[in-house]
Formats: C-alpha cells, sequence, structure tokens
C-alpha cells in the first residue's frame, strides 16, 4: 500500500510540473522577454553590420516574430481540429 501512495505522489507531483511548464509556456511573462531578447538581439546584429536606425529598425522583425508566436495557437486548434 505504501508503494502505491508513493507512486500516486511521484504521479501528482510530475502533473504540477507539467502543468507549470504549460503556465510558463502559454504565459504573457515568457512571451514579453521574448519579445524583449529578440529586439536586443536584432539591434546588436544591426550594430555590427552597420545598418541605418537599429534601435527603430529592430521594431519590425521583433513584431514579425511576436506575431507569429502569437497566431500559433490558433492554426494549432485548426490542425488539431482536422487532424484527430
Amino acid at each position: 500500500m505504501k508503494d502505491l501512495d508513493s507512486r500516486v505522489q511521484t504521479i501528482e507531483q510530475r502533473n504540477k510540473k507539467v502543468e507549470l511548464d504549460k503556465a510558463w509556456e502559454t504565459s504573457l511573462t515568457r512571451k514579453l522577454i521574448i519579445a524583449v531578447l529578440t529586439y536586443f538581439v536584432v539591434v546588436l546584429f544591426f550594430l555590427t553590420a552597420g545598418l541605418p536606425k537599429p534601435f527603430i529598425n529592430s521594431i519590425v522583425p521583433t513584431l514579425g516574430f511576436v506575431l507569429s508566436t502569437l497566431s500559433l495557437p490558433f492554426f494549432k486548434r485548426f490542425w488539431s481540429r482536422y487532424n484527430l
């Protein structure tokens, strides 16, 4: 019986970790962090490449990336509906 309780407790702990990971994956905090980091990486690249207005021009690829990640849940639901 103790073995069964131990196994159930292990499964419940795993489920909590999976739920926390899922919450992080879909969180606004994660999306904002990724957007900010993407912006700074693009700025650094533009500065290194000597491109004009790196702080302004870095907004476009960052917005493109953010929009692509925001649209993925929609496409996932669409794909799931027709593939299950």
